[in-house]
């Protein structure tokens, strides 16, 4: 029979192989030129009593095993314009709970996404992938919604970088500059 890449079991013909040991020498050399797929395995077993023979086997490579993702936590604090009564955080945790898309779906979060509230802050704990950009978008468009986007504005927290802050604009600089 003759050497192909895709039979199980590659014998040269038996007169060949018994008379002309540095035949055999030769087709090795040729299989092991080509470079096989990581996954497949070539035990080579010859002897002077039986011609040269190959043996494919296909194995899986052992599975990693996956480590537990860990959650994303992300803070939204509001105190400034809560302790001012200038917005509610219960009705801004509302709305994230219904404007949250997981799956291309809003409003429904599973166990995949929590949200939850303090007095002051709110929290949105994921175990899938999400954004941290995604939740000031949200923000943003509550602020726009509720009519206090042109007074407030949503800053990265300078030590916790999973957090954003709810700040006032600083209108009495614009003041002071406007006078002069």
């Amino acid at each position: 029979s003759s050497l192909t890449p895709g039979s199980p079991q590659l014998e040269p013909s038996s007169s060949s192989s018994s008379s002309n040991p540095g035949r055999v020498f030769a087709a090795v050399a040729v299989l092991l030129c080509f470079r096989p797929h990581p996954a497949l395995s070539f035990p080579l077993a010859f002897s002077r009593n039986r011609p040269f023979t190959m043996a494919v086997t296909v194995g899986k490579k052992p599975a990693k095993v996956a480590a537990k993702k860990k959650a994303q936590v992300f803070t939204i604090d509001c105190a400034k314009p809560v302790e001012d009564k200038i917005m509610e955080i219960a009705s801004f945790e509302k709305f994230l709970t219904d404007k949250i898309k997981v799956d291309g779906k809003a409003g429904v979060l599973g166990d995949v996404v929590k949200v939850a509230r303090d007095k002051t802050k709110v929290t949105v704990t994921s175990e899938s992938h999400m954004s941290k950009r995604y939740l000031k978008y949200l923000t943003k468009k509550y602020l726009k919604k509720h009519n206090v986007r042109d007074w407030l504005r949503v800053i990265a927290h300078n030590k916790d970088r999973a957090t954003y802050e709810l700040r006032y604009f600083n209108i009495a600089d614009n003041e002071a500059e406007d006078e002069e």
